[in-house]
């Protein structure tokens, strides 16, 4: 085995385990601030209808940090005041923003017709995305993601919704990682949404250390002189 193979197989060992090492570290560091669902058997996905009439699911953004919320237009309160503070964790994220998708999901499509979140919507931020479906469709979705909603009658004929408040956030493989009550803040949801970021960069680059280890000792192995220098695992 010629020296230049030894030393490189050698030096990306030490590579690796300082790599995946100094990882581990900083995961063990850094903490959720938002509630850590992870693992969850629940809001796993949804089959809506987005304010351009494009069915979506959540393997559309594949790759993006996504939070989902559910709401109304006609919310006084709660829902303006979600979808202003998403729209501030995007603007936050600075030249990562293309990397967070939000989804607003009607649980009043009566009145929330796609003309109507098509203007409503995008109001807070232009890649934001309204979903809505059918009742049937409604109901499932907010099934699926343990959603409460209920209609109120108001005097006069009109009526407001009650429903859950809060956000899930899902990582760039579309597990749903976190929820968000309603007043988190932006910068501790800011704060979750950058780690979910830092696992998909961590993850590449472990995996481009990785192949280059592996190449190094396909070829020591080929000379027949693999050694067992260092097993490097990732736990």
């Amino acid at each position: 085995m010629s020296s230049l193979l030894r030393y490189a197989a050698v030096g990306l060992c030490a590579l690796l385990a300082v790599f995946l090492g100094g990882c581990n570290a900083q995961r063990s560091q850094e903490a959720f601030q938002l509630t850590d669902i992870t693992g969850a058997q629940f809001a796993r996905d949804f089959q809506l209808t987005d304010q351009y009439g494009k069915l979506r699911s959540l393997a559309d953004f594949k790759g993006q940090v996504v939070a989902v919320f559910f709401g109304y237009t006609h919310c006084p309160d709660v829902c303006p005041t979600t979808l202003h503070d998403l729209a501030v964790v995007r603007e936050g994220l600075g030249s990562d923003a293309q990397r967070m998708q939000v989804v607003f999901i009607t649980v009043d499509p009566e009145r929330d017709t796609q003309e109507l979140m098509a203007r409503y919507v995008p109001a807070f931020d232009a890649s934001f995305l309204g979903m809505r479906g059918d009742a049937e469709a409604t109901a499932k979705v907010a099934k699926e993601f343990k959603v409460y909603y209920q209609k109120q009658a108001l005097a006069g004929g009109d009526y407001s919704m009650d429903h859950t408040a809060g956000s899930y956030i899902f990582d760039t493989a579309g597990r749903v990682r976190l929820f968000a009550q309603y007043g988190a803040s932006a910068t501790s949801m800011l704060h979750d949404v950058r780690l979910l970021l830092q696992e998909t960069h961590s993850a590449v680059a472990a995996g481009s250390v990785a192949l280059n280890f592996q190449k190094v000792k396909a070829t020591l192995a080929d000379s027949g002189r693999w050694l067992g220098v260092c097993i490097c695992s990732q736990p």
